[in-house]
């Protein structure tokens, strides 16, 4: 049975009543494609949703995603401590199996045509879709973040959609769509309020300037848990995984006098990265319970907020009926 992910990420998490409209409208449309985990950040003002399923019914529940916060996100109000460019910012469609990359990428590009014929939304495409490197990168696409949509749309026209900034833009932003392999969202914080240790931290890490391979990193203050953080991408954990990044932080941080209280998970992780990081700190270990169970303490992955395994492995949310 072909299975793939979406993880959409969507412009809201402060309020509760819109959020839950958004929702509800999502499940009422899910078929049988699943919704494995929402994760919300009220600081960042944004949703992590994460479906998955066979593949025309986890496209069809992103479409309904996009209508739902079309009709219930306004851009012009939005404020957060997380770059993003519309009320669906980012929606990556990902391979999990017997489907290809390349079978994925067209579902995201049959995808995004149909948002942008049917709710007029700008879309540009990245990653697997990505007409030419620059656009590859997320972070290219979406510099100067929504408010720079009015220039962008001419300067950077999207790949699907309307090229003019009209009031239902306005209102609704753009996205981002396209395949991709599994990315891991990993925040670390630290036991300072200062902003500027994170962002040093983060500046040294990510491999554009010279650091961890395939490691993207911001930094930035999380006002609820009155900390900063060093937020990371790993996209791909076979070249830079979850303890690789996490000893790396450790050195910087203590390099600047600082320490790790913690760190968190945002969505869900492969089963393999879970315990290729337990069989780092566990190395005589056996038992995959055991390994992730390691991971989890040497990560200090529930000191945040409790980390449940079963809850948050991809491969053992899929067996949950």
């Amino acid at each position: 049975m072909q299975i793939i992910e979406a993880v959409p990420n969507i412009s809201e998490a402060k309020n509760t009543e819109t959020l839950t409209r958004i929702l509800t409208d999502l499940r009422a449309a899910l078929g049988d494609a699943k919704l494995l985990h929402i994760d919300s950040n009220p600081d960042a003002n944004r949703t992590v949703i994460t479906l998955a399923g066979a593949p025309a019914d986890v496209v069809q529940a992103c479409f309904a995603l996009f209508k739902a916060c079309q009709k219930h996100i306004n851009m012009q109000e939005h404020h957060g401590a997380h770059p993003r460019l519309g009320a669906v910012d980012v929606c990556p469609l990902v391979p999990v199996q017997e489907i290809s990359l390349e079978q994925t990428a067209q579902l995201a590009d049959d995808l995004a045509r149909r948002v942008a014929a049917e709710l007029n939304l700008p879309v540009y495409l990245y990653e697997a879709n990505a007409k030419n490197s620059e656009r590859k990168n997320l972070a290219f696409i979406r510099r100067g973040e929504y408010e720079s949509l009015p220039e962008k749309l001419k300067t950077l026209p999207p790949d699907h959609g309307p090229q003019e900034f009209s009031s239902s833009v306005a209102r609704s932003g753009a996205s981002v769509m396209g395949a991709r392999n599994f990315l891991i969202a990993f925040n670390i914080s630290l036991n300072t309020q200062d902003v500027t240790a994170a962002k040093e931290i983060a500046a040294k890490l990510r491999a554009k300037n010279g650091g961890l391979p395939a490691v993207k990193a911001i930094g930035w203050y999380m006002e609820s848990y009155h900390c900063a953080q060093v937020s990371f991408n790993l996209t791909d954990f076979h070249q830079s995984n979850l303890q690789d990044v996490f000893e790396a932080c450790k050195q910087e941080a203590t390099t600047l006098g600082l320490q790790i209280t913690g760190s968190e998970l945002i969505g869900l992780i492969p089963q393999e990265a879970l315990l290729r990081a337990g069989k780092f700190y566990a190395p005589h270990e056996v038992k995959e319970t055991a390994l992730m169970n390691a991971a989890v303490e040497h990560l200090l992955l529930s000191n945040i907020r409790p980390f449940v395994v079963n809850e948050r492995v991809l491969e053992q949310r899929l067996m949950v009926k």
